[in-house]
């Protein structure tokens, strides 16, 4: 895959990444599978796959565990991303506060090196900003483990850009991680319209901007709608599943969001590709510096995500996927 430089060390880093998260935490939980999953992060890395995403929480640090098992010795050939900031409450229930301060900040780090078997974090995201507490003051604890040798890049997830800013003025901020897909856009400071349905209004709060201007990496979460944009999703779900009580997977908000996924349909069957792919290919027309992080447990959708970064969209096929309503009911 196409590469580019990244970060304070210029880390050479491919246009997809892997996001980690569902091999042990919020989708299909029954289906865990350690073994597949370690299977599918070492052939991502065969196939140049760089940037593996994790956080503390992800199943209350499984998913660390077994993201350092699957990368191992290779350690040096990729991109390790984790978070800090976020704690487990009920893991079942899947419960959670935020906890920024300083010192809960860096032993949370000392703990995900531990589970990672790594001696330093390529990227460490603050995974929320906690009301409670200064983001200067966290983001300075931040910065001392990068000077203690600890953590390489800090990065940011679900901020505003005037958080950004802040921190920014502080230490370099060399990504930010937040939900962006045709579904979701807000990154691009486009919100949907409470008073008008299907509507999208537009709040200015355009982050992918900010990054750009500040050499920063935008990573999308969630680029394929929590697997929605994929057309392949089952009409139920198990009661673990984060999906199960969303708003936006309601059978009634789904048979308004299939507008969505009719124009995909077309657009696919015209480059003899899948929905996925054309979703993916729209995230990342979005600008070179955009790296998204699809998750499966899957190889074929591993293999299927990953050609998406040589699917180009004709400016029509983009003007209709620009053009796309915004979706039935809140991500969140």
């Amino acid at each position: 895959m196409q590469t580019q430089e990244f970060g304070l060390d210029a880390k050479p880093l491919a246009r997809i990444g892997l996001g980690c998260m569902g091999m042990s935490w919020l989708y299909q939980e029954s289906h865990r599978d350690d073994v597949e999953s370690i299977r599918v992060i070492r052939s991502a890395i065969d196939s140049g796959v760089t940037l593996f995403d994790s956080a503390n929480i992800y199943g209350n640090g499984h998913n660390e565990r077994i993201l350092g098992r699957a990368v191992g010795r290779r350690a040096g050939q990729v991109l390790v991303a984790t978070k800090a900031g976020l704690v487990v409450d009920d893991e079942r229930r899947r419960l959670l506060h935020r906890d920024a301060r300083p010192t809960a900040v860096q032993n949370s780090v000392r703990a995900s090196l531990k589970r990672l078997d790594l001696p330093v974090i390529d990227l460490l995201y603050l995974h929320r900003v906690d009301p409670e507490v200064p983001l200067e003051e966290t983001w300075s604890a931040m910065a001392e483990l990068v000077q203690d040798g600890l953590v390489r890049n800090l990065g940011l997830s679900e901020v505003t850009r005037e958080q950004a800013e802040r921190a920014h003025a502080q230490h370099p901020v060399a990504a930010i991680q937040s939900e962006l897909s045709l579904w979701t856009r807000d990154p691009l400071g486009l919100i949907p319209d409470r008073t008008h349905p299907a509507a999208w209004h537009r709040s200015g709060d355009n982050l992918l901007d900010w990054c750009a201007q500040a050499g920063a990496v935008f990573v999308p979460f969630a680029p394929l709608g929590r697997g929605y944009l994929t057309a392949t999703l089952p009409t139920t779900f198990e009661d673990s599943d984060f999906r199960s009580g969303n708003e936006r997977f309601t059978p009634v908000a789904r048979a308004a969001n299939e507008k969505l996924l009719g124009t995909i349909r077309t657009i696919a069957k015209t480059h003899a590709s899948s929905p996925a792919q054309v979703a993916l290919a729209w995230v990342l027309a979005q600008g070179e510096h955009v790296v998204p992080i699809p998750g499966t447990k899957q190889l074929r959708y591993l293999r299927e995500n990953l050609q998406a970064a040589d699917l180009v969209l004709n400016e029509d096929e983009m003007r209709a996927l620009d053009g796309l309503p915004a979706p039935s009911g809140a991500r969140y």
